[in-house]
């Protein structure tokens, strides 16, 4: 299979239109999110909310239509997603589950406090079936254990060992509370007790890498933040798998002027390389909003190499040390990242404020960007529930 030569910006339309952020917009609706979360993988969680939650954030930028209720559908009523960690904790495929037995295995081996979840495990399992979903309140076990960060009750260290284990699911949350439920009761036996597809851990390291590939579209054979999640991979570990992948012709090679090393894509998406390579169409400019934590962006090196764009979550960084705000998000204007915006949603006001606007190097791309950018602020309100937006760009 020969290499691909690509300019930058082939390169840029390449990722952008496999993730669907140029052009018209690639995915609809619940069936939509279903199409992306299985070309990506997953999506990565987290449960700050200031203007919509990591996994929002990334489905809202791709998904026409999108309302936040279609993600919790498919998670909590039609069962069709299932929280788990995956890069870190994510969402992903019900159908995906049998991959993640190895992370289930380590976890029954090892974990703070075991002898004492263990020594409850039964019980907790037993006060579920009797009494339905339970979060950490409702189970009567509140002697403190070790645990993460801070000592906490048993309760919440029994539910949490027993997730991780797979013995129990996350039924439903109410804002940053859990309340779970036991994973036979809510996954098709076929699915909850298959064979892990991986025999050994050099194939499982191999389709984990093959899926971060495609996650984020195009991938380099070096460190990256996009691995993190593949328990223990080391460099000689990685550099097997692609080893491995190229000889499967898994995977294609693209040489991208001003990067020295070659990047890789899914054989599967050929068909779009030799498309951006040969068409001279001019796509659509969207304004979309990226999530902090989004696909695309799992590689910040590659984002700075491809985009000449240097993006920092800076919500962990001091004040003092801030260059720019807590909870930024990049700006994309066609094919190109063109600034970061802060954004708050204020629930009680129902009002957006937009805090505060930096266009990348100090420059505004042209007044059609300006249109597109009001016109989203107006659909990103809504999809925050809010009536109103505050302030200027």
């Amino acid at each position: 299979m020969s290499e691909y030569r690509l300019t930058n910006g082939q390169a840029r339309a390449f990722l952008l239109l496999k993730h669907g952020l140029l052009g018209s917009y690639k995915f609809e609706g619940k069936a939509g999110i279903m199409e992306f979360v299985r070309q990506a993988g997953c999506i990565q969680f987290d449960p700050i909310d200031v203007c919509g939650k990591n996994p929002e954030l990334v489905l809202q930028s791709r998904i026409a239509g999108f309302k936040k209720e279609m993600l919790g559908e498919l998670l909590y009523e039609d069962r069709r997603l299932v929280d788990y960690f995956d890069k870190m904790l994510a969402i992903f495929a019900v159908e995906d589950w049998p991959y993640f037995e190895r992370t289930r295995e380590r976890y029954r081996n090892h974990g703070r406090s075991r002898d004492k979840v263990d020594a409850v495990a039964d019980e907790v399992k037993r006060f579920i079936k009797t009494n339905g979903p339970a979060s950490s309140k409702d189970v009567p076990l509140k002697e403190t254990v070790d645990w993460s960060w801070n000592a906490t009750t048993l309760a919440r260290a029994a539910l949490e060992t027993l997730y991780f284990r797979g013995d129990l699911i996350v039924h439903h949350k109410r804002g940053t509370i859990k309340s779970y439920a036991l994973a036979e009761d809510y996954i098709d036996p076929a699915i909850l007790r298959a064979a892990d597809p991986n025999e050994t851990e050099a194939e499982f390291t191999k389709w984990m890498v093959l899926r971060r590939i495609r996650s984020v579209g195009m991938l380099w054979n070096k460190p990256s933040d996009a691995w993190l999640g593949i328990d223990g991979l080391k460099a000689e570990a990685r550099k097997a798998a692609f080893a491995s992948l190229i000889a499967d012709e898994a995977i294609i090679a693209c040489s991208v002027e001003g990067i020295t090393e070659p990047l890789y894509v899914c054989a599967k998406d050929e068909s779009l390389l030799r498309t951006v390579r040969s068409s001279e169409t001019e796509h659509d400019r969207r304004v979309e909003f990226i999530a902090p934590l989004d696909n695309l962006i799992w590689d910040r090196k590659l984002i700075r190499a491809l985009f000449d764009f240097d993006y920092k979550w800076e919500i962990y960084t001091p004040i003092v040390e801030r260059k720019y705000g807590y909870y930024v998000l990049p700006v994309l204007y066609g094919d190109a990242l063109v600034g970061r915006i802060e954004l708050v949603a204020d629930k009680k006001a129902k009002r957006l404020d937009v805090v505060r606007y930096w266009p990348e190097n100090g420059k505004e791309p042209d007044e059609a960007f300006r249109s597109l950018l009001r016109e989203r602020l107006e659909r990103f309100a809504a999809f925050n529930g809010c009536e109103e937006v505050h302030g200027e760009p």
